[in-house]
């Protein structure tokens, strides 16, 4: 039977001693190259003639040649090399052009409806190897754990305040309006704060059962209840639910935005003031080194800043309709607000 292997005796430095010493056939040699003296690479090709039980070179006139075990060693040695290089060189740099890494998002459906698929479309194009898994964010998502664990690179959404042990990075803030069918009667005559609260109004599930979103939250604050009526957890369904209803749809101006082309509603601004609501992204230590996870920050970033350019077919959004009747001041925007 064969002895076990000493792992606790082998490292890369021993190995690149070996496969240095086997190629060049010169201890002295071998010394130039690496950079050591010539005592020390000797003492290391000691160690591994002991570990291996077989003298690995040895002299045939006026050379020195590897030993028949010797040279079955050369080829697996550099290959050890060569996979510790690419591992510690992916951990210094990355290169999108080239990279297969699979990035992982979670991502709030109440963001503007053209970030998500511009992000993947910028990744695409600079990446295109690259994977992406998008991710939901929901009640059930532990997104703190999740991104500890290394199983979300980042996550996207707002927060009414964000966990001191994640790092964050402000994306972008957003106006809140109301978005309505163009047959409902605010956009011909406005209206009060009275009607608004009564109007009939659609939000989005809450993320845990009891929690209040930035709206419901600021309205508690001042002692006002709106009156909802249809809770839905797909926001991106809720546009076409207020299109074919008097349903009132209140959030950021940005995503109300961009269905004015595409569906029969309207912005109407609400009759008191609100925070603005902030969006950012969050992500955990273990990843806030690396390179790639790097990348893909700064490419939201990039993402996120642009969401303010025109549409890509050149359209016009359409006016928002006035309220008849307003606060007198606006309401200081606010570092971090839940979803909407």
């Amino acid at each position: 039977m064969s002895r076990p292997v000493p792992w606790d005796s082998i490292d890369i430095h021993s190995i690149r001693v070996l496969h240095t010493v086997l190629t060049e056939r010169s201890v002295t040699r071998a010394a130039v190259r690496l950079g050591m003296h010539q005592p020390a690479v000797s003492a290391a090709l000691r160690r591994l003639r002991r570990l291996t039980g077989d003298p690995l070179l040895v002299r045939t006139g006026t050379a020195m040649v590897p030993t028949a075990v010797a040279q079955r060693m050369i080829a697996p040695a550099a290959e050890i090399l060569r996979q510790a290089e690419t591992m510690l060189g992916s951990a210094r740099t990355f290169d999108p052009a080239s990279s297969p890494h699979t990035f992982a998002v979670a991502a709030s459906d109440y963001l503007d409806p053209w970030f998500l698929p511009r992000l993947v479309a910028r990744v695409k194009a600079a990446a295109p190897l690259a994977r992406l898994d998008i991710q939901p964010l929901a009640g059930s998502t532990d997104y703190r754990q999740r991104l500890a664990l290394g199983e979300v690179d980042v996550v996207i959404g707002n927060w009414p305040a964000v966990p001191e042990d994640l790092h964050q990075g402000r994306l972008f803030g957003d106006e809140v309006v109301c978005l309505v069918s163009t047959r409902h009667p605010a956009l011909r005559r406005g209206w009060t704060l009275e009607d608004w609260l009564q109007a009939e109004h659609v939000a989005p599930t809450p993320l845990a059962p009891g929690a209040r979103g930035a709206i419901d939250e600021h309205l508690a604050r001042q002692g006002l209840v709106r009156n909802i009526v249809v809770r839905c957890p797909h926001f991106g369904l809720i546009p076409a639910m207020v299109s074919q209803s008097l349903l009132v749809l209140t959030t950021g101006r940005q995503y109300c935005q961009r269905f004015l082309q595409a569906l029969p509603v309207a912005i109407v601004e609400p009759p008191l003031a609100f925070p603005r609501l902030l969006y950012y992204q969050l992500w955990h230590d273990c990843t806030h080194g690396s390179p790639a996870a790097q990348w893909l920050r700064q490419t939201i970033r990039e993402v996120a800043a642009g969401l303010a350019d025109p549409p890509p077919d050149g359209q016009t959004p359409l006016p928002s309709a006035p309220s008849r009747r307003r606060d007198p001041a606006r309401a200081p925007m606010i570092g971090t607000d839940p979803a909407p």
